[in-house]
């Protein structure tokens, strides 16, 4: 397929010529058939190879070019995490909402890569934060892999942090099986429901079976239901493993009654409702009520 394999490797060695033939074919009549495996265009977005893939896209390659599986260069890039090749390729034209075979965007890939630069990018391109996915969102990719900060910028831009994938549930369900505890902190904090269940689990049930005691404190302090029913007939106390310090603290909570003080938050933060907790800030509140409703 190649003339020269070795030219493939070098920064700005790679010529459009020694191309199939098939690459300009796609580029004139926009055709995305499956007959497409990587190409070097996929190459130099994947390793962040800047000249190589500056010389592809100058010599006329398509941005837009596709895998077998609907991968695309920009799919690549966003992966490793290479803003500077992401944007020349959106520079090209390449489509920032595209979808690979499992329905994953590139803001998918790059929140999964944990990259910020990409991600804002992306945003700052057309990106859509929610697309409708039954498959895991942006959100659930940066909370299953514990990127806090990405997590941030996604509820900042609107996600919906209650969407559910068709395997865990929502982005919380994801933290607590992942034991994510800044991140169930973020999706808290945003207003994410502690009680949301996905087949009868609830977030709690998932973090007891795991036996992450620090996740299970923020859930109870968040409005947690430590009685709530699995589909089994189970609390989450039921699910945690003996002696083990995640059972010693709900033993705790299901021995104490909740303060007056915290009763009084919960009620209060849940009488806002979630789409309006970001308004607290513009409220003439004193510092120390504000701070307590906002859990600071």
């Amino acid at each position: 397929m190649f003339e020269n394999t070795d030219d493939r490797t070098k920064p700005g060695g790679i010529n459009l010529h020694t191309m199939p033939k098939r690459h300009n074919l796609l580029c004139v009549t926009g055709d995305m058939g499956s007959w497409a495996d990587r190409s070097p265009l996929h190459d130099a977005a994947c390793y962040g190879r800047v000249l190589a893939l500056k010389t592809l896209l100058d010599q006329g390659a398509c941005a837009n070019l596709s895998t077998i599986d609907s991968v695309t260069p920009l799919h690549e890039a966003c992966l490793g995490g290479h803003a500077v090749c992401a944007k020349m390729l959106i520079t090209a034209g390449a489509q920032v909402n595209a979808r690979n075979i499992d329905g994953s965007t590139p803001l998918c890939d790059a929140c999964s890569r944990g990259s910020v630069s990409c991600i804002n990018l992306l945003l700052s391109h057309g990106a859509e934060v929610n697309p409708s996915l039954i498959t895991a969102s942006p959100l659930h990719e940066a909370v299953l892999r514990g990127h806090q900060d990405c997590v941030d910028i996604l509820i900042e831009n609107g996600a919906r942090i209650e969407h559910t994938d068709c395997h865990h549930g929502t982005p919380l369900h994801v933290a607590c099986i992942r034991g994510q505890v800044d991140c169930a902190k973020s999706l808290l904090l945003a207003g994410a429901n502690p009680n949301a269940t996905k087949n009868h689990e609830t977030p709690l049930h998932y973090a007891s079976q795991n036996n992450y005691a620090a996740v299970i404190q923020v859930l109870v302090e968040y409005g947690a239901n430590i009685t709530a029913l699995n589909q089994n007939g189970k609390r989450a106390l039921h699910l945690t493993a003996e002696d083990s310090e995640a059972r010693q603290l709900l033993l705790y909570y299901e021995g104490h009654v909740e303060s007056l003080k915290q009763l009084c938050r919960l009620t209060i933060r849940q009488s806002v409702g979630a789409s309006r907790l970001n308004y607290l800030s513009s409220l003439k509140l004193p510092d120390l009520m504000l701070n307590f409703l906002c859990h600071r």
